[in-house]
């Protein structure tokens, strides 16, 4: 019987599954101490409690987590130009501002000197472009009155006083650009906040270290409150679990009844994270790139800055876990006889055996069936086989 899936996340949902099976007849070799794939009573089935089944997130292992941090969606940030002091400091860290409130005023007693002696050399070059323009015109007139032997003597002396000319041009040009960055500097010298936001930090003296670049840290860094995102990293072993679009839960790491709604907007491969600590929960190689990615909300509320997180793919565990009573993935009920539904679970002593069921209601969105008879949460399931028979040994995840 085809089953049609209206949900995507149950497509999630069961290859979820299918990786879950494949990593437990991979620990089932293991514990065995030989191959799975081996036909008759030696092949090892992996079964699954019905409470990890129903509560696929905390503590069961059957979805990965993520370790992750609270963080502005956006920030504004200003560097301290090194070649003048700060004068006055507007602002401390934590403060909230707002869009044009002031931040810090530089000394411009250095700028009006600087502007003051500008304009004494911007006159000076001036006076003299004029000296030489001057020089030029008496030359012509006696280069008019000289003999033909003596013409080329004053075309060359001509030609250089031109040069000379050209050349004062610029630095008129040159000291009048000067002029102009200085009076904007003093007329700009109190510097404003971009955005509205919170001080995040204030970077003074010898605070103001060097990026491995060689850049200068920002001085004032103001963070966009209220737009909140979530960043983790995800290795190479595990990248193929998450992907741009997907849904995530967002699970508080105080308090797990707490959960937040996101997407994963970008994963970053541009930029591999090289600290050399992974954020993947419960990982510990660090011989793999790590990437990070970003997850937005769809509500921040009650999250704050800077918070510890962890994330897990949502494919509709917490409409699992939610629910009153047993509920089942739907392919774990083997309904090839309608009359006579059953799983197979383990016996309580590590071996298969048909259990018969009684199905409820069924969530066809979700492709779940409700079980009203015939199981425990603390029961042991397999996913059906035609394989499978009774006495063969089992493995729990």
């Amino acid at each position: 019987m085809k089953v049609k899936i209206k949900n995507p996340r149950m497509i999630i949902l069961i290859v979820i599954a299918i990786i879950v099976i494949i990593a437990a007849v991979f620990a089932a070799v293991r514990r065995s101490g030989g191959p799975a794939a081996e036909s008759g009573s030696n092949s090892v089935i992996p079964v699954v409690t019905v409470q990890d089944l129903m509560n696929p997130g905390a503590g069961s292992d059957m979805v990965n987590r993520f370790a992750g941090v609270v963080e502005t969606q956006d920030s504004w940030s200003v560097n301290q130009n090194q070649e003048v002091e700060v004068k006055e400091l507007f602002v401390r860290e934590g403060q909230e501002v707002k869009k044009g409130d002031p931040l810090f005023a530089y000394d411009t007693d250095k700028y009006e000197s600087d502007l003051e002696q500008a304009k004494i050399d911007l006159e000076r070059l001036k006076n003299e472009l004029t000296s030489i323009g001057e020089t030029i015109d008496q030359l012509a007139k006696d280069k008019a009155n000289a003999s033909s032997s003596e013409q080329a003597a004053y075309t060359i002396q001509i030609q250089e006083q031109e040069l000379a000319q050209k050349q004062k041009d610029l630095d008129i040009r040159s000291k009048e650009a000067e002029i102009a960055k200085l009076e904007d500097n003093i007329k700009n010298a109190t510097v404003s906040s971009g955005i509205d936001g919170v001080v995040q930090s204030i970077r003074s003296g010898q605070n103001q270290n060097m990026y491995g670049n060689g850049e200068p840290q920002a001085f004032i860094t103001v963070m966009k409150v209220g737009d909140y995102r979530i960043k983790g990293t995800v290795n190479e072993q595990n990248f193929a679990q998450i992907q741009e679009g997907a849904p995530v839960l967002v699970y508080s790491r105080v308090d797990e009844s707490q959960v937040w709604k996101g997407t994963i907007s970008r994963i970053d491969i541009e930029n591999p994270d090289n600290s050399g600590s992974s954020m993947y929960y419960g990982d510990n190689s660090n011989a793999s790139s790590k990437y990070p990615f970003y997850v937005e909300l769809e509500n921040s509320e009650g999250l704050i800055m800077g918070q510890h997180v962890y994330m897990q793919v949502d494919y509709g565990q917490e409409d699992l876990s939610g629910r009153e009573g047993i509920w089942l993935p739907a392919y774990y009920v083997d309904e090839t006889d309608p009359e006579n539904p059953f799983v197979w679970a383990d016996d309580g002593s590590g071996h298969l055996k048909k259990r018969s069921v009684q199905p409820g209601e069924r969530d066809d969105e979700l492709y779940l069936v409700q079980i009203t008879e015939g199981l425990e949460m603390t029961d042991a399931v397999a996913v059906p086989d035609p394989e499978l028979t009774e006495g063969m040994p089992t493995a729990q995840m």
